[in-house]
């Protein structure tokens, strides 16, 4: 910004311009900044026709938009409008800067903003203020390079730092990439051994494969030889063989010839002595057998049981068997405990309907394989003697106090005559391995939940 007045110009506050003072280079961008922010702040007190045609649009704007949008504008009739910049200086002092003041007596304070004295001696015109802006330019610029070369020392020394830095890393990965080599420089070598190892290896396994192949030709060989040899063994053999056949076929006419006659003696007395205890039981009257030996076991039946006749309860899980072939034996007795039995199955059912459940299947088995049937319950937990009706063909039996469901069945199992079946099923394996060395067989409860299944 460049001041060309040629004329001294009268203010309204009677004061006169001297025309002798001129800017000989542009004003400072710094310093027109500040000229602008100065005549945005003094513009409002104004009025309309006091403002040039080209600022009145901004009359109402605030002080900073008037500097964003007007800030060309204001700076140009600064300029070249004198009455205008007058009313602007006029404003400056009414509103009693000591800035203002300063500057206008000619001794602006030594801490103050030379720009900020720059901008103000621009617009007051006192007399001196083309030295006071100079000198601020001159400042401005100084700081400017200054700033300039600080910044550019900054950054003199990032870029020196950045540059050690690539260096580092330059050596490092240098060094990395060495050692890469001398990695790869080991592990070639141990691969050429390897390669050498595996070579050797492969001469000596084909050799030792010729000397297999000669050997088995050697064997096919012999084997040739042999077989001709068993052949021909074979062939005598079968001769032998038929002639064996043959004389053992005469033997056995013989001995059919002769069994025949040992048979029909045999068959006569076994008539005989049937008809003899056939004989014998209708001159005794003696009834059918009424008791078996499972009803002479001390145990609590069905409605015999007290308050006081509790036991405890049976334990759990053995191994499987086949029970169908079991109870296909003669006189077979099959003894389950119940408990166990009922609680794999169906234990979220209460007990009487375990037990009901369990006595319809064994009614069911016993009607279908007529095996004696004996189910034993633990008399633990019951509160009252249990009252059921056995069903037909089973044998329900509770454990008295201080005994338990597994003596009982080992007690049951003791008074069978030796020889004659007995079937426990139980998965304790407890019961399962007493009641085998009694010469019963155990079977899991779950191959008796099957069979149930299957009735």
């Amino acid at each position: 910004m460049e001041h060309t007045d040629d004329e001294g110009t009268a203010g309204e506050d009677g004061r006169a311009e001297d025309v002798s003072e001129v800017l000989d280079r542009p004003l400072p961008e710094g310093i027109r900044r500040r000229v602008i922010g100065l005549v945005a702040e003094a513009f409002g007190g104004l009025t309309l026709s006091e403002l040039p045609p080209q600022l009145r649009q901004y009359a109402r704007f605030t002080p900073v938009r008037r500097a964003r949008f007007a800030g060309n504008a204001m700076a140009a009739a600064v300029e070249g409008d004198p009455a205008f910049r007058q009313r602007i200086s006029a404003r400056l002092r009414e509103g009693g800067s000591e800035l203002a003041q300063a500057v206008e007596a000619g001794s602006p304070p030594a801490a103050a903003d030379p720009e900020d004295v720059a901008a103000m001696a621009f617009v007051l015109r006192p007399p001196g203020w083309v030295k006071l802006v100079t000198a601020a330019g001159e400042e401005a610029q100084r700081a400017g390079a200054e700033r300039a070369g600080e910044e550019a020392r900054r950054e003199l020394g990032r870029l020196r730092g950045e540059l050690e830095q690539a260096r580092g890393d330059a050596r490092a990965e240098s060094e990395r990439f060495r050692a890469d080599l001398d990695a790869a420089r080991k592990e070639g070598e141990t691969l050429q051994r390897k390669l050498r190892s595996a070579q050797s290896d492969v001469r000596r396994g084909e050799a030792a494969l010729r000397k297999l192949q000669g050997e088995l030709e050697a064997l096919r060989q012999s084997s040739a030889a042999e077989l001709a040899a068993a052949l021909g063994e074979t062939r005598r053999t079968k001769a032998r063989l038929a002639e064996a056949e043959a004389a053992l076929e005469a033997s056995r006419r013989a001995v059919r010839e002769g069994r025949s006659v040992e048979d029909m003696r045999l068959r006569l007395l076994l008539d005989t002595v049937l008809d003899a205890a056939q004989g014998l039981r209708r001159e005794l009257a003696l009834p059918p057998a009424s008791v078996h030996p499972a009803d002479l076991v001390d145990a609590v039946q069905p409605g015999q049981m007290t308050p006081k006749d509790i036991a405890a309860r049976a334990l759990s899980e053995t191994d499987p068997a086949l029970l169908d072939q079991l109870l296909a034996l003669p006189q077979a007795h099959l003894v389950v405990d119940g408990y166990n039995v009922t609680k794999t199955g169906y234990p979220t059912m209460p007990l009487d309907k375990q037990r009901l459940r369990l006595l319809g299947g064994l009614a069911m088995l016993a009607a279908q394989t007529g095996a004696e049937m004996t189910c034993v319950f633990d008399g633990a937990e019951l509160a009252a003697p249990v009252l059921l009706a056995p069903p037909r063909g089973v044998r329900v039996l509770f454990s008295k106090p201080g005994v338990t469901a597994d003596e009982l069945i080992r007690q049951l199992v003791r008074a069978e005559p030796p020889g004659r079946p007995v079937v426990v099923v139980s998965t304790d394996r407890e019961v399962a391995d007493g009641v085998a060395k009694a010469g019963a067989r155990p079977v899991a409860s779950a191959l008796l939940l099957k069979r149930l299944a299957r009735t």
